[in-house]
């Protein structure tokens, strides 16, 4: 738990320093599981039917963090 609470930090601190592994720990954490691997995108569900999209190549840009700090209740 204490891992997550670190790398939500990061995530609002330095929104552009995030990869994949990281982003993804977090969403699992909050319930969303990945759904789809299509070349450089992935798409995470949960069980209440939220769905996000990240592009992912190499680091994940900012607007993607944003959205899944927003989705987790942590923006």
């Amino acid at each position: 738990m204490a891992g997550i609470k670190k790398l939500i930090q990061k995530m609002k601190d330095q929104p552009h320093g995030i990869i994949l592994d990281e982003a993804d720990r977090v969403l699992r954490h909050y319930g969303y599981q990945c759904k789809r691997t299509e070349g450089s995108h992935r798409q995470y569900i949960n069980l209440s039917g939220d769905v996000i999209t990240i592009v992912a190549k190499g680091q994940i840009k900012k607007a993607y963090i944003t959205a899944i700090l927003e989705r987790i209740g942590e923006k």
